[in-house]
């Protein structure tokens, strides 16, 4: 090879084959089988030209790329197996998708670089059936064979093939361990004896079925996913059509879900994983139950159903706080399906499919006896599955493997619009109000900054920018709610608006009647407003990342603008919540922007902030959107 031949793809090639970032003279000699004179006279001849150097005391110089987006247009994956990474530059979407069965996507920008972590659980949750299939994967993804990640993949996948639940010939469940040495050592020392109920021999024990939930959960905390391989009874059948067509994503979470018959759907707001759940109904063709946090998103799916399947009325009913009736499908709110007075309705029927709506309620301590009802069948469905009380994994434990596609893959195709979001830093605009918010703590400080008077001018001025969009302004506090409503002259919509008085409000900002409503946490979820196009969080959960991306998912529609502006009082614990907040979009790829109000009274230069900030989390005084047995 002549200095000639050496190429800014040959560079490239070198940076691949070493699974670093950056190189050196010394580093490309070997490689070449040159002097180390002659590597160095190739890297200098590409600086400028894609290539950047700097002396650092390790080693004399080293290179690296200028600007990998501008000066690659091939797509390129660069894999670093010491730390389990691979970065991914212009990737195409077939990669993506295959990147998405074995890592985890933790950061992406809008040049076109993503960056995967194959953890653990991306082993376990990984759609193949042999491990020879899963390194096949890896290997055309990555394009290279490396020892050490292939072991840890290897004991991963065997880990996740550890223990399986299984059905006895005499009807009850057995947990069965690959080994001796495994139920040993491991089952036996893990579990109690309120979950195994005897031993059948070495590798195979009798367990409560009362406690499979809990059995699953536990191994799976200590490293071992259960394979669930029980029979269990076929559900009483229910002939349907769905009466749509699905979009060619959606086709496929259909198809992956029946063949697993567990998973959770995880796409972006408006991605349609409702439809993708009917879809589901279609091909399964049985009793379905459906769970849901809210009598609001019960009457939706309801609705859904009456127009796009060929379901009638007398075949769907509601069981919440406000109706009581069981049907071929029943859709029901998670507090009343896991009351005990009413549980032996749901387990007397034989479903088919659960499907459990906004599943990330299912960790919690009254929603997660749900997880024990009979079904042959189980699916979730989520924007959002992450938790402030890092138990997102048990959604996963409880119902399924996560089935998804690339947000980005959405965003490209136009089936969802990419929001626009932008926090501004909005000052007091009173120094009373400083004053007090500084002479406050705890809770009441938390509360004085979210409402922060100064935010309704900044929510005008935005307003004056987008005067024809539809318009929700969130809130977390009532008396913020009800005092933004009456200065901005709009409603507002709580957890104590009556629901017939809610919904005629909800009805008529659908039929263009309202463009802008004050809202509170019962529209953060499931609420269906099809043609909102802004968004703005006037306050927020304490930073809390699902609220973030629920409310910005009400814009994000295939058609119009998808605008969302996160409202932030300068020198506050909120600005770190309104970062945290929108923190998931970030990582799906969304661009987050910052800067300080545009309100007209507010671009004098500020006076220096007084105090400082706790920012603790704390309880907002609006209480959570999920039903009791009675009216709110």
């Amino acid at each position: 090879m002549t200095d000639e031949e050496f190429s800014l793809a040959d560079f490239y090639d070198t940076l691949d084959e070493q699974g670093h970032p950056l190189t050196t003279a010394a580093r490309l000699a070997a490689r070449l089988d040159v002097t180390h004179a002659e590597a160095e006279d190739r890297l200098e001849a590409l600086v400028g030209e894609g290539v950047e150097r700097v002396d650092v005391s390790a080693d004399p110089v080293v290179f690296y790329p200028s600007d990998w987006a501008d000066t690659q247009d091939r797509e390129r994956v660069v894999l670093f197996a010491d730390n389990r990474e691979i970065v991914a530059d212009q990737p195409s979407q077939w990669t993506r998708a295959r990147l998405s069965n074995i890592a985890h996507l933790e950061d992406t920008t809008h040049e076109g670089a993503y960056r995967y972590r194959i953890r653990k659980e991306d082993i376990w949750a990984a759609p193949h059936e042999t491990l020879d299939a899963l390194l096949s994967t890896l290997r055309e993804v990555t394009g290279k064979r490396d020892n050490g990640l292939e072991e840890f993949v290897e004991s991963q996948w065997r880990r996740s093939h550890a223990f399986r639940l299984e059905t006895h010939e005499d009807g009850y469940v057995v947990l069965t361990a690959r080994s001796d040495d495994l139920m040993g050592n491991v089952g036996r020392q893990k579990l109690d004896d309120g979950q195994l109920r005897a031993r059948i021999d070495d590798r195979t024990a009798w367990v409560n079925e009362d406690e499979v939930a809990s059995v699953k959960r536990t191994l799976y905390e200590a490293g071992y996913p259960v394979q669930d391989e029980r029979h269990l009874e076929e559900g009483d059948p229910l002939p349907m059509d769905l009466t749509l067509d699905l979009r060619d994503y959606q086709q496929e979470w259909v198809n992956r879900f029946v063949t697993s018959e567990s998973g959770v759907l995880v796409g972006p707001p408006g991605s349609g994983k409702t439809v993708a759940a009917m879809g589901v109904m279609d091909a399964l063709e049985g009793e379905t139950l459906i769970l849901v946090p809210s009598r609001d998103l019960a009457r939706q799916w309801r609705q859904a159903l009456l127009d796009h399947t060929t379901l009638t009325r007398e075949q769907i009913g509601e069981y919440h706080g406000g109706e009581k009736n069981i049907r071929p499908v029943t859709i029901a709110t998670y507090r009343t399906a896991a009351m005990d007075r009413h549980r032996h309705l749901f387990d007397g029927r034989k479903w088919g499919l659960i499907v459990y709506d906004e599943v990330h309620h299912i960790p919690s301590d009254v929603h997660r006896r749900t997880a024990d009802l009979q079904a042959v069948s189980r699916l979730g469905l989520s924007a959002t599955p992450v938790r402030e009380d890092d138990r997102e994994t048990d959604i996963y434990t409880l119902i399924g493997p996560p089935i998804g596609t690339d947000w980005d893959a959405l965003f490209e195709a136009g089936f969802v619009q990419e929001p626009e979001v932008e926090i501004r830093y909005v000052p007091w605009g009173d120094d009373l109000d400083r004053y007090e918010w500084a002479d406050a703590d705890g809770h009441k400080r938390r509360q004085l900054a979210a409402s922060n008077p100064a935010k309704t001018e900044e929510i005008r001025q935005i307003r004056r920018a987008y005067p024809r969009a539809k318009t929700l302004v969130f809130v977390d506090y009532l008396d913020q709610g009800n005092r933004l409503a009456e200065e901005l002259g709009v409603p507002f919509v709580s957890g104590e608006t009556p629901h017939p008085r809610r919904e005629r409000l909800f009805s008529q900002f659908r039929a263009g009647e309202r463009d802008t409503l004050v809202i509170s946490r019962v529209g953060d979820e499931g609420i269906d407003l099809p043609d909102a196009e802004l968004a703005i969080l006037a306050s927020g959960l304490g930073g809390s990342r699902r609220q973030g991306s629920q409310r910005a998912g009400r814009t994000m529609r295939p058609a119009g603008r998808a605008l969302v502006f996160v409202l932030a009082t300068r020198g506050t614990g909120e600005e770190d919540f309104a970062q945290r907040q929108t923190q998931h979009l970030a990582r799906k790829g969304v661009r987050v922007t910052e800067q300080d109000a545009q309100a007209p009274a507010f671009r004098e230069e500020e006076d220096e902030a007084v105090g400082g900030e706790d920012a603790t989390d704390g309880d907002a005084v609006e209480p959570p959107a999920e039903e009791s047995e009675g009216n709110r």
